[in-house]
């Protein structure tokens, strides 16, 4: 029975544990055996607390028994993007930096799935402080793709994506600041989903780009999204930019939400850059909701196709020099054993505590911040992004969403990129534009590569309205057997 676990859909587990057809102890156990059989070779996990997992399972069993459970969750285990706090675990971001911080609180996702009685499993491996498209820029070491260990899981949160699709993990917790979430998915074969902003709290989310970053959700399946979006959203007084907003039983809106949509495509997303078997794969997924009775029109997003990407790395970087400012090796976090006065502390324990990539882009949004360049960059890119979420509303005016791929491509090399930034930043071209805007946005198997490469198709959908954008993807997804394919690892 145990192996008969590891690729089932969470839905499907809670389903058995109402049942008492198995118990949460039997599922934490079978879940270890898989991560210690091939976390190996995957290399998802930064960290796992087997002990404490299991006392929370014999738990969720003793309330089951006990008929007081609190809901689909209990006793299920959802992994942890490693910047996401959960008090007692380590929170070290994939960095020197944080190597030996332990979390002293939750963050308010955490909070809320400890009360749905949902388990923390394990750290999951990113790129460090989430700056980046390959999971490579980990001080932990690459994960890799489950799928072809010799290609990258997609980034950052390319741990909680290589886990879900390894079969380690049923849930994952990412964050998403430009397709974190929803490229990651794509290139390892699984749903990704990114709530529009400020519809999950992001306290307890050790900030990237705090205007860009979102908590979002790992899953098999579309109704797993659903159900683990229903547990973590809601508005937070510990988190400013949370919205006060309706939050629906998403799950039991997939069932209600039948269409047919207006659908939209953005012609500049189907251009040069795109792989020809990823823009084929999409193209049939965009007939399959036409031949369901969607009308699909063809909109236009000049826009955000020519500047999002240019606009984002000058807003994201500034923010992150801004955030990062605080990791100077005096309050906590890696202090250089080399320094012998206070100036030394700060630039030999930066230097030695933060990776390549990230030092990149602590210098490029310090210098779009300083004087003489803040008007001509920063201000210049904030502008830029107001007219970019402009665009897309209009484009909303007349869709009820918008179809793209996820990725131009599929899963590339180890090691394909790493010496051009610029190429690894184009990975993002796709998904960009959903943060820039606030928007939500979902990433759904839609086929393979002739190489054996899981495609992925992005649906973008209008502010808050997630319970019609999972009913969208779901749609698809329940005329497809994408989501019932596993890596043979």
């Amino acid at each position: 029975m145990a192996a008969d676990l590891i690729h089932l859909p969470a839905a499907a587990l809670a389903a058995l544990l109402d049942a008492n057809k198995i118990s949460s102890v039997e599922l934490v156990q079978a879940l270890v055996a898989r991560q210690q059989a091939v976390d190996g070779r995957v290399k998802a996990f930064n960290s796992l607390d087997e002990a404490g997992a299991l006392a929370l399972a014999a738990a969720a069993d003793a309330r089951r028994a006990a008929g007081q459970a609190r809901g689909p969750l209990d006793g299920v285990p959802v992994g942890f993007k490693d910047v996401i706090a959960v008090a007692g675990q380590p929170l070290t971001c994939s960095s020197k930096m944080l190597a030996n911080f332990v979390s002293p609180y939750d963050a308010t996702v955490t909070t809320k799935l400890k009360a749905a009685g949902a388990i923390p499993f394990g750290r999951l491996n990113m790129d460090e402080f989430a700056m980046g498209s390959s999971t490579e820029n980990s001080a932990f070491g690459p994960t890799a793709n489950p799928w072809d260990l010799s290609r990258v899981p997609g980034g950052s949160s390319g741990g909680s994506a290589a886990a879900v699709a390894a079969g380690e993990v049923p849930l994952a917790l990412g964050s998403d600041t430009g397709g974190s979430i929803r490229q990651p998915a794509a290139l390892c074969g699984i749903v990704g989903f990114k709530p529009t902003y400020g519809l999950v709290s992001r306290y307890g989310l050790a900030a990237f780009a705090s205007s860009l970053d979102q908590i979002g959700t790992f899953a098999r399946t579309v109704e797993d999204a659903a159900l683990l979006l229903g547990a973590i959203a809601g508005h937070d007084a510990h988190d400013s930019t949370s919205f006060r907003v309706e939050i629906p039983d998403y799950r039991a809106e997939l069932a209600k939400r039948k269409g047919p949509w207006r659908l939209g495509v953005p012609k500049e997303f189907f251009g040069a850059g795109l792989d020809p078997e990823i823009g084929a794969a999409v193209q049939q997924a965009i007939a399959f909701y036409r031949s369901a009775g969607c009308e699909i029109k063809d909109v236009s997003l000049p826009l955000t196709a020519e500047h999002a990407v240019a606009v984002y790395y000058l807003i994201a970087t500034a923010e992150a020099s801004s955030n990062l400012a605080r990791y100077d090796g005096i309050r906590y976090g890696h202090r250089s054993a080399a320094a012998t006065d206070a100036i030394d502390i700060y630039a030999k324990s930066r230097a030695e505590g933060f990776g390549e990539e990230v030092k990149r882009r602590i210098i490029l949004g310090t210098h779009v911040l300083s004087s003489g360049y803040y008007d001509a960059y920063y201000l210049r890119a904030q502008k830029v992004r107001t007219l970019i979420r402009g665009e897309f509303l209009r484009v909303f005016q007349d869709c009820d969403a918008l179809l793209s791929p996820t990725t131009p491509t599929a899963a590339f090399k180890l090691g394909e990129k790493s010496a051009d930034p610029l190429a690894m930043y184009l990975s993002d071209i796709y998904t960009i534009g959903v943060n820039l805007a606030g928007l939500p946005g979902i990433s759904v198997p839609c086929g393979f590569t002739g190489g054996g490469l899981p495609i992925g198709l992005q649906v973008i959908g209008q502010p808050f309205q997630e319970a019609a954008l999972l009913a969208i993807a779901r749609a698809y997804e329940q005329g497809h057997e994408w989501s019932q394919c596993h890596p043979a690892l």
